[in-house]
């Protein structure tokens, strides 16, 4: 019940987020139903169909990986002062808010199977002519423990990520895990500085205002020096940062797959692996291949987000790249890692584009819907993810209007932040996906 009245109230923006969710759920649901349709239809080809729901699992991940980034930034189940005194401390938050991502996803599998029946023709008769009879088994009865075993995968799988990702820890980790604020030592960012982070005497233009304020938040406050009381932590309260193997490990997976699809292109050895309607069928290597390098710019995001911020304040850095710089190296683990999987999202599209014949009339609705899914879910996550990191920087961005930086200068570095990524993401996309293309291309 309580689940229910903080999703209920809460504001249009996050229960658009919700349904975006349902929607996902719904999607990914309706092609797990197709497959068991097209399982009751061809009883005889049970390797077409088990091929058929192995390829669900990418609109799968893609839908609990949007769920968990909608459960983070999610309002209603936010730690807030006093919850902890009416029994609403982080264990029962957690739980709130798995249960949250249940409701919202269990709305999409029972939408999935209102139009899958309808569809069907078991509630007002068949429609479009009997055109989808053949995925929609509609002359079969449904089984009903597969029915509700695959419309139960999504909400079971996001709820269970949801609540071991929000899970209490302990707050005296985080602490050690604690570096330094969002913009550094306050001698460090005043050129010619000493460290002491004194100010200087005299009349400040825009970029002596944004160094100070800068400096202002580097000063740590009352409840940063105060010893933590409690000994569960809130998820808002972990230290996220990039992890310093992730971008080897990344770059070494990444040049991997590259090699394993260069070596599927000289090859014609080994078995061939139908995929999606509409390519043309390859060796199970490029299939390998493409999985390493989408783990590889997954695992890689948060690094060469991390790096773009470096770069940004390198060579004598003024205000202005100092502030975006160091606002990328803060945002990297947030949104580094979504900004990788769209990237390899994209890349993946790019080559299904090159590759994709007009002449074959393969490529279906079901496709078409699949990849509708995949796209959306993670474009979604990164748009959630950079709402979560804006959401953590309200407060520093409240200190520096406070104490007088210009609002152009702070418009000017997310537009700064912005440029960094696209010159640094878009080029690697589009190498990674000519090359992910050579393997078929011939």
């Amino acid at each position: 019940m309580l689940a229910l009245r903080l999703s209920r109230s809460a504001h249009p923006a996050v229960q658009l987020r919700r349904l975006l969710v349902a929607a996902a759920s719904a999607g990914t649901g309706f092609l797990l139903l197709c497959t068991l349709g097209h399982a009751l239809t061809h009883p005889e080809a049970s390797a077409t169909s088990v091929l058929r729901l192995a390829w669900c699992v990418i609109p799968l991940a893609a839908t609990v990986y949007f769920a968990l980034a909608v459960a983070r930034t999610d309002p209603g189940t936010r730690p807030r002062p006093g919850l902890a005194a009416i029994g609403l401390g982080p264990v029962r938050l957690m739980a709130v808010s798995a249960t949250t991502t249940a409701l919202s996803t269990l709305l999409g599998s029972m939408l999935a199977l209102l139009l899958f029946l309808h569809l069907r023709g078991d509630l007002t008769g068949m429609p479009f002519d009997g055109a989808a009879a053949d995925f929609l088994a509609a002359d079969a009865s449904l089984p009903l423990p597969a029915t509700l075993t695959l419309l139960a995968l999504v909400p079971l799988a996001s709820s269970v990520s949801v609540a071991l990702m929000l899970r209490p820890r302990d707050t005296r980790l985080a602490a050690r895990a604690a570096a330094p604020k969002l913009f550094g030592t306050a001698g460090a960012l005043r050129p010619g500085g000493t460290g002491t982070g004194r100010a200087t005497p005299g009349p400040r233009t825009g970029d002596d205002q944004v160094r100070a304020a800068t400096d202002a938040t580097d000063a740590p406050s009352a409840s940063e020096a105060a010893p933590a009381a409690e000994p569960a932590a809130t998820p808002e309260s972990r230290i996220e940062r990039p992890d310093p193997t992730a971008l080897p490990w990344g770059a070494a997976l990444l040049a991997a797959g590259l090699a394993v699809e260069g070596y599927a292109s000289r090859t014609a050895t080994g078995a061939d692996v139908p995929l999606p309607t509409g390519l043309p069928t390859g060796p199970a290597a490029v299939l390998l291949g493409w999985t390493l390098t989408a783990v590889g710019l997954a695992l890689a995001g948060p690094g060469l987000t991390h790096l773009c911020g470096r770069l940004l304040q390198a060579v004598r850095p003024g205000a202005l790249r100092l502030l975006a710089g160091r606002g990328l190296m803060e945002e990297s683990a947030r949104i580094g890692r979504p900004l990788g999987v769209v990237c390899a999202v994209a890349s993946g599209a790019y080559t299904m584009a090159v590759l994709y014949d007009p002449a074959d009339p393969a490529f279906g609705p079901l496709t078409t819907l699949g990849a509708l899914v995949v796209a959306g879910s993670t474009v979604a996550t990164l748009v959630t993810a950079a709402v979560e990191a804006r959401q953590a920087r309200a407060e520093t961005t409240a200190a520096l209007l406070r104490l007088g930086a210009p609002t152009k200068t702070l418009r000017s570095a997310a537009a700064l932040r912005t440029g960094a990524l696209l010159a640094l993401f878009v080029p690697l996309t589009l190498v990674v996906a000519e090359l992910a293309a050579l393997p078929l291309a011939r």
